[in-house]
């Protein structure tokens, strides 16, 4: 199974009405199976367990059912506005593909589908005496399902929508594809070398039909098309690149025909928007729009944006604890690959902030000792904090009012020069 056939079902399986129709069957097929197994139940034991009740218990779930699977549509409407306007729009797929909503609503739905069948067979007379036997029993089942739903879902919604468990949510997606990313560095391929990211003579450009975001690339199927014709295959549009049909996706290294072309090209997933599971720079990114969002004077949150400078502060981490993990060797060799640095995280991650947050010393001064902190983890990291740093002082100082506010800030900060000056 390729891993762009993997990454489609994946995708499917998020999307909010997958959950509820699997639910749905199976709750139509339990309903139905009391018709299947009437001839292996005892002909005296419907009236020793009073089966006759079920009808009512039935009607009562499919009344509340229908009501509560209304409440909680309008409640999950309203956490997904909140995302939107309290974090970013770009959050709010994730707040979507919550699984505890989606498992809720498809019990309250296959509860509701499996009560109205039984009714109607109930109704026809389908199940007879001893058919009863076994749907009051699965009914009871049902009942207590539903109970534990209930209070898991009381628990969640003092949750769901808000700003914290918003950004938790971003902040767990792109540790995933940082960890994805370096567990796979450039796919399995090697790093492009080089500032040249155009064909040169005698290559084969290769396009997308589309405008959109390249959202996943099928490393193994370029990989096997390239061994196949002995070529080396170069790939520019990692995930989180715009691709159109004058933007080439990469090119292969010699001359090749349509057939090849059109293969290669159908290994690249694109999209309108960008995908958080192969770009890590989106999640990161993401994460800085609700901090900015923070800062900005009509919201006036402080602390939302110092909490993001945390969780930008344990992704890079993970970013550094896994370069030990990278594998030795290389497992598409023909595969050439634009690669992700460090020092693109940190852009996406401090860039924002720092400029938005320049004039409140609260957010400079956890920047700066995130910063410091970072800058202890080898010499790469040590030289990307130090300019970042220095970057941040320089925007405070054009705008911070109070002298003693950015003698602070200076201060933070001398502990990543002094660093650089023992090193």
């Amino acid at each position: 199974m390729s891993s762009r056939l993997i990454w489609s079902i994946s995708v499917l399986a998020r999307r909010i009405w997958f959950r509820a129709t699997l639910f749905s069957i199976a709750a139509v097929a339990t309903a139905l199976l009391a018709i299947v197994v009437t001839p292996y139940i005892p002909a005296d034991l419907p009236a020793k367990i009073g089966a006759d009740s079920v009808d009512n218990i039935l009607g009562i779930i499919a009344s509340s059912m229908l009501t509560v699977t209304t409440f909680s549509l309008s409640t999950m409407v309203s956490a997904y506005s909140a995302a939107t306007s309290n974090a970013t729009p770009r959050a709010t797929r994730l707040v979507m593909e919550d699984s505890t909503t989606q498992n809720v609503l498809a019990t309250f739905v296959g509860s509701f589908l499996f009560s109205l069948v039984g009714i109607v067979a109930l109704t026809t007379g389908a199940y007879g005496e001893q058919g009863r036997v076994v749907l009051f029993v699965v009914t009871i089942g049902v009942i207590v399902l539903i109970v534990v739903t209930l209070l898991r879902w009381i628990d969640h919604l003092s949750r769901l929508g808000r700003v914290t468990e918003t950004t938790r949510r971003v902040e767990e997606a792109t540790l995933n594809a940082v960890k994805a990313w370096r567990k796979s560095p450039n796919f399995g391929g090697r790093a492009l070398e080089g500032d040249n990211l155009e064909p040169g003579t005698g290559d084969t450009p290769l396009f997308a039909d589309e405008i959109g975001y390249v959202q996943h690339v099928d490393a193994a199927a370029l990989a096997k098309i390239s061994n196949e014709i002995e070529c080396d295959l170069v790939i520019v549009s990692i995930p989180g690149k715009l691709a159109s049909p004058a933007r080439p996706l990469g090119w292969l290294r010699g001359a090749v025909g349509e057939d090849v072309l059109d293969r290669a090209a159908a290994c690249f997933s694109v999209g309108d928007v960008r995908s958080f599971d192969q770009d890590p720079r989106f999640g990161a990114s993401v994460l800085t729009e609700i901090a900015s969002r923070a800062l900005s004077p009509a919201v006036n949150d402080p602390g939302t944006a110092i909490d993001v400078i945390s969780r930008a502060m344990r992704i890079l981490f993970s970013w550094h604890e896994a370069t030990g993990e990278e594998p030795d060797e290389i497992a598409y060799p023909r595969l050439h690959v634009a690669t992700l640095s460090a020092a693109d995280l940190f852009d996406d991650l401090f860039t924002p902030i720092a400029r938005d947050g320049a004039g409140l010393v609260e957010v400079g001064l956890r920047l700066q000792k995130t910063l410091a902190t970072l800058s202890k983890l080898g010499a790469e990291f040590h030289a990307i904090a130090l300019h970042h740093s220095k970057e941040a002082l320089d925007r405070a100082a054009g705008v911070m009012q109070v002298e003693a506010d950015m003698e602070r800030l200076q201060a933070a900060a001398a502990a990543i020069t002094a660093d650089d000056k023992h090193s």
